[in-house]
């Protein structure tokens, strides 16, 4: 059973979709083990409690430089034999060197169609440059803002009267279904990596 720890800064509503993937069995031989936020009143602590998942607050205040947050929380995650280290809403770069304790072992989810609008303002960046198509990547996390190997990816049309509230909705509905699904094939051992490239085995 391959042991998943979800990073969260805020709501967890990726954090319950994959939840309920897993409870569907949409999502087999893997547990939300442990969720882990920056700040202790955020909603996805709560939604982890109510399923008996364990829980962790590192507060950045209470360390001296990012790097020591950083090194703290994956001392943690190795000593829950945590597999899968999923961002979930998780409002912060990681550092290079949690990155080299889980190599391709780290997913995010992003609002756009990557390498377009990275960052944090990925939906409203869209709108304003007027595109007419958007989505979001679930990606594999490098030392980079959002510039990790492309897992999945799913498009949707950019309407006229879309506004970031309503496009960041639809969004929504779109990553609560791809991310269960590119963590499904991380657990199955389908997703082969060459070079940037992400290959899914279908079979």
């Amino acid at each position: 059973m391959k042991k998943i720890a979800v990073l969260a800064s805020g709501n967890g509503s990726n954090l319950q979709a994959i939840i309920d993937a897993m409870e569907q069995g949409k999502i087999k031989g893997a547990e939300v083990k442990l969720v882990v936020s920056d700040k202790k009143d955020a909603y996805a602590l709560k939604r982890a409690q109510q399923k008996n998942i364990a829980t962790k607050t590192f507060l950045p205040a209470e360390f001296t430089s990012r790097e020591d947050y950083d090194q703290a929380i994956v001392t943690y995650l190795q000593d829950m034999q945590i597999d899968l280290v999923v961002l979930a809403g998780f409002m912060r770069l990681l550092a290079p060197l949690f990155v080299a304790a889980f190599p391709n072992r780290i997913m995010n989810i992003h609002p756009s169609l990557l390498p377009a609008f990275p960052g944090a303002c990925g939906v409203a960046d869209a709108l304003a440059y007027g595109v007419k198509v958007t989505g979001c990547t679930v990606h594999f996390v490098d030392e980079g803002m959002d510039t990790g190997p492309i897992i999945l990816q799913e498009s949707l049309p950019v309407y006229d009267h879309d506004t970031v509230e309503s496009l960041q909705q639809r969004i929504h509905v779109l990553e609560h279904r791809l991310y269960p699904q590119a963590i499904a094939l991380w657990v199955q051992g389908k997703i082969k990596l060459e070079g940037r490239r992400c290959l899914i085995d279908d079979n």
